[in-house]
This record gives structure tokens, sequence and C-alpha cells, in this order.
């Protein structure tokens, strides 16, 4: 496992060593000493989650204002453009956004701390979306901040793409009025 560095020092990509042949492959997603040795952060996830979506497909930007999630995410088929986007006050980085392409082939993930907003852009059909969280889902603490806010600014690849929200993401908060924390 190798940790790649982003221009948002929390925020990591994380290949692991992965093991082929002409039988195929062998990787281990997650190895908790490995990571904490890798990264300095011990974390203890608590949740998993898995989603399947369609191209064009964008989820996002997602938070938990209490109860915040750390969150380990992984394509197991398919394409997406993640992004996460810091909102703590007291961050260098405040307001500021990375995005990394995750795919099958690439095995990347990105480590999106707590304290940050999420999304992901699907780019392939039938994409399958994993991700293991450090805190449990609260729907009553959730929040979402509009994917194309121009404070933002978010470079999304959505050239040729009809983008599809949920009725959640559709209504989300201005960047400027979300609430984030110190």
């Amino acid at each position: 496992m190798k940790v790649i560095q982003t221009t948002i020092p929390d925020v990591k990509i994380i290949e692991p060593k992965v093991f082929g042949d002409a039988r195929g492959f062998f990787l281990e997603s997650f190895n908790r000493r490995r990571f904490h040795e890798l990264t300095g952060l011990d974390m203890d996830f608590v949740q998993d989650n898995y989603s399947k979506s369609g191209r064009g497909v964008l989820r996002g930007l997602h938070y938990q204002i209490e109860q915040a999630q750390g969150k380990l995410v992984r394509v197991a088929r398919g394409k997406v453009y993640d992004v996460a986007v810091d909102i703590r006050k007291s961050s260098a980085t405040f307001g500021h956004w990375v995005g990394a392409i995750l795919t099958a082939e690439n095995f990347h993930q990105l480590w999106v701390p707590p304290g940050f907003a999420h999304g992901f852009l699907v780019l392939e059909d039938d994409t399958e979306f994993l991700y293991k969280t450090t805190d449990y889902y609260a729907p009553e603490h959730e929040r979402t901040i509009q994917w194309d806010d121009p404070v933002l600014a978010i470079e999304w690849p959505i050239d040729g793409l009809d983008v599809r929200l949920s009725d959640k993401d559709q209504a989300g908060t201005a960047f400027a009025n979300a609430e984030t924390f110190d």
C-alpha cells in the first residue's frame, strides 16, 4: 500500500498493492495497522456502504454536522470523479476542494476526513461504489451543499453528461450559507 498526497494534506489517495497473474488479482483493500503506519491515522470504521449508479449520477456534496464521518471510498466496478471539500473554518484549506478519478482498474481509494463534504460523479454505467465510515449515518445531522456552487467552483468532468441528481441534492445549500465546522 502506498499513500499519494493531494493538494489538501488531510485528504489522501490510497493505492493498495495488487498481486495479479493469469488467474486474476488479489489485493488487501484495508489493513488498519498498515493504514496507521502510512497515514498516522488510527481509524475505527463502524459502517460499510455500497451503491450502484448509472453514468451521469451525481451524489453530494454530503456531510454530517454532528457525528461527522470520515470516509474511505473506492470503486469496485466502473469509474467516478470523487470530490472532498474542506468545510473546517479553522483550516488553511477551508473552502478548497480536491478531486480524484477512482476506477475499478486503478484500485485507488480516497480518504475523506471528518469535517469535509463529499460527493462523486459517476462516469460509467453500472458503477459500484463502496465506502467505509468512521461514524454511523445520522439523517437528522446530514447536510448537503450545492454540487455546482460558484464559490467552490468544482471542476466536475460533466462534458457530454446528463447530470442526474436526487431531490435532496437538487435542494442543496449554497456554500456561503452552509453549516460548517469550527
